[in-house]
């Protein structure tokens, strides 16, 4: 009796898988009853895209050989995606923060809840609602002349898992941001040079362009070889080894990130 008792317990992958699917869906609700956070995040690379290409276009596109705003358009959109991802994570973080700070973690700490299930959905919830914001962007660029037409299907695979995995791994990193934060308005201020390293990337202006004090600075950091990498998928521009650079950041911020906020939520709750 007592063996087909201990069969019929859910095993403790399955409670977990439950509860962490559970708080996914508490992740996108939220979202979606306080969608303002998320919206003015998402103004943000959109309103860039527009003021860059309609404002600065031609002028800029003189920089890169020509071709007109179109050329510019193609040359920006890769930059604007992954900002996108950068801007998203911030309201990661201040959501994160808004949780620890709140109470709802100490509630969750004394119902029979997978601990490790909150930051699941955090980051689960968060690279979905990336996902679909950098799908709202493309379509705005789309609208506006940008085009892919020499992409072949492995390379627009291939761009998906790159804008996955660095979603993946900036989330990461705001959750572990978001839990280090005395309230929301720290959070959001500490999660801030995750939307501004893409301006000094090469998002918007090739690094060869840049003075040579400051091309340190475009070179060695995430987003440029991510950048690069995204651009050589859908442009078919040389990626070289931009695509090795921006797995291992890929890899190096998961794994900090993860080890970050694991560390930060074991601890007592604020």
């Amino acid at each position: 009796m007592s063996a087909v008792r201990t069969a019929a317990r859910p095993s403790r992958f399955s409670l977990a898988l439950r509860d962490s699917t559970t708080m996914v869906r508490r992740n996108l609700l939220h979202a979606r009853r306080y969608p303002s956070l998320t919206l003015n995040l998402l103004l943000t690379p959109v309103m860039l895209l527009l003021l860059f290409v309609y404002v600065f276009g031609d002028v800029m596109s003189a920089g890169l050989g020509g071709g007109g705003r179109s050329a510019y358009v193609a040359y920006l959109v890769p930059g604007l995606l992954l900002m996108t991802i950068g801007s998203t994570a911030i309201g990661t973080a201040v959501s994160v923060s808004m949780d620890m700070t709140e109470g709802i973690v100490s509630r969750f700490r004394t119902m029979a809840v997978h601990r490790g299930s909150v930051l699941v959905g955090h980051v689960v919830g968060s690279v979905l609602k990336a996902v679909l914001s950098v799908v709202v962007v493309g379509l705005v660029a789309v609208a506006i002349g940008f085009r892919s037409t020499d992409a072949t299907a492995l390379e627009w695979l291939a761009a998906f898992g790159l804008l996955v995995l660095f979603a993946t791994a900036l989330t990461w990193i705001a959750v572990g941001m978001g839990l280090g934060a005395p309230n929301a308005e720290a959070a959001s201020n500490n999660a801030t040079p995750l939307i501004l390293l893409p301006l000094l990337s090469s998002a918007f202006v090739p690094v060869e362009g840049m003075p040579g004090w400051f091309r340190p600075v475009a070179e060695y950091q995430p987003f440029t070889p991510a950048i690069e990498t995204l651009r050589g998928l859908l442009l078919g521009s040389e990626i070289g080894h931009n695509g090795w650079l921006a797995a291992g950041w890929c890899v190096a911020l998961t794994a900090l990130g993860y080890f970050w906020s694991t560390a930060s939520f074991a601890r007592d709750p604020k």
